[in-house]
This record gives C-alpha cells, structure tokens and sequence, in this order.
C-alpha cells in the first residue's frame, strides 16, 4: 500500500507561483514512478508532469512545458510541482499519483495504482 498527500494547492492571480507537495507513505519511494495530474471541472483528467523512479527523466504536457518543473526527493518521499506564470486555465484540482510498476515516467492515468486525495489551485485573472 501506498499513501499520497498533497499540499501546497490555494489561490493565486496570474502569472504567479505555487509549489505543490506530495509526500509519500508505504513503500520504498524510490521504486516507484510519480505523476502529477490535475482535473478542471467537466474535463477529463490529465497528466501534466511524470518523473521516473530516480528522478532522471521527466515528462511534461504542452499546455505546461517550460512554466512547471516536477522534481523528486527520495530521501524525504516526497515529489514536487513548481507551477510558475501560472494563468486561469490552469485552475483545476490537482492530484499527484504512484506507478508502482514502471520506471517511468508513466503519462497514462490507468496505469496508476495510487492516488492523493487532490489539492485545489485556482488562477485569478
């Protein structure tokens, strides 16, 4: 079993910064994939970042690529989301999550086998 939580989510105006946490719980974090998703209301959910089990590799969505940076800390188990010049559409709750199967990063939702309970970011214009 695994444990996620998430901190760090609240409001913001545009063009501001968020750092989201989730720390982790359960297992050897490091043998395990981590993703941050988020999900807008009435929209599907989405993979916006994905690192690998080491943190050597990353992946990121086009919507954020070049404004958020995930990172991973295996020594403290918990994964990180920097959200810089943060704009309304990025309003939505976000959830981190563990692919306790794959290297990674890991872009597919089913995939996941745990989930953190969601924080929520909303972006002021």
């Amino acid at each position: 079993q695994v444990q996620l939580v998430e901190s760090g989510g609240g409001l913001v105006q545009a063009g501001g910064s968020l750092r989201l946490s989730c720390a982790a719980s359960g297992r050897t974090f490091s043998t395990y994939a981590m993703g941050w998703f988020r999900q807008a209301p009435g929209k599907e959910r989405e993979c916006v970042a994905a690192i690998s089990r080491s943190g050597d590799n990353t992946y990121y969505s086009a919507s954020v690529k070049g404004r958020f940076t995930i990172s991973r800390d295996n020594a403290k188990n918990t994964v990180y989301l920097q959200m810089n010049s943060l704009k309304p559409e990025d309003t939505a709750v976000y959830y981190c999550a563990a692919d306790i199967l794959r290297v990674g990063p890991t872009t597919l939702k089913d995939v996941y086998n745990y989930w953190g309970q969601g924080t929520q970011v909303t972006v002021s214009s």
